[in-house]
């Protein structure tokens, strides 16, 4: 959902791995590539009816609540737009479902971390690259915690990111 700048560049990966692309936007230029990449293009508001692996949002937030999660055919939510979940209790229905929600922030950091590695010095595509293979780690883990302690993938990503803030804080205090 969503055919702009990030759902632009995650097409061109997926079709590397040799996935068929769904998509779907309210811009006559975002559909326009799409068709040049082979897309399928359906209406946005057909999109969540569409059987799939996985349901990429990569434009507007709150699109996955309690109208749009009961009509997904998916086995993953994983997409670049910020604040899918309209709710906390939508990414419960996600996992009521048994549709695996990758939150948004997690997979998102890329471009955050990239820009991390440009400011205050030289940038280094290396060290920017070796960063943002951790997210793969990370996102790993969140599933981890999720399964372990039988909470959504979102509860335990704020989870470890709130363990993160509080390690942070812990050792600030001890250099103050």
């Amino acid at each position: 959902l969503g055919f702009g700048k990030v759902g632009f560049n995650t097409a061109h990966h997926l079709l590397k791995e040799g996935a068929t692309l769904v998509a779907a936007d309210i811009s006559e230029d975002a559909v326009a590539k799409a068709k040049e990449l082979g897309a399928r293009i359906v209406n946005p508001e057909e999109l969540y009816d569409v059987p799939c692996d996985i349901f990429s949002p990569c434009a507007l937030g709150g699109v996955l609540n309690g109208q749009t999660i009961p009509r997904l055919k998916c086995k993953i939510v994983a997409g670049g737009a910020n604040n899918q979940l309209l709710t906390e209790e939508d990414g419960d229905a996600l996992q009521k479902r048994g549709i695996l929600y990758a939150p948004d922030f997690i997979i998102n950091a890329g471009g955050v971390i990239n820009v991390s590695c440009e400011i205050g010095r030289p940038y280094d595509a290396e060290v920017a690259r070796e960063k943002t293979t951790r997210i793969y780690e990370t996102m790993q883990n969140v599933i981890a915690i999720s399964r372990k302690e039988g909470i959504t993938t979102a509860r335990a990503a704020d989870k470890l990111a709130q363990a993160r803030i509080d390690s942070v804080r812990a050792v600030r205090r001890t250099y103050r």
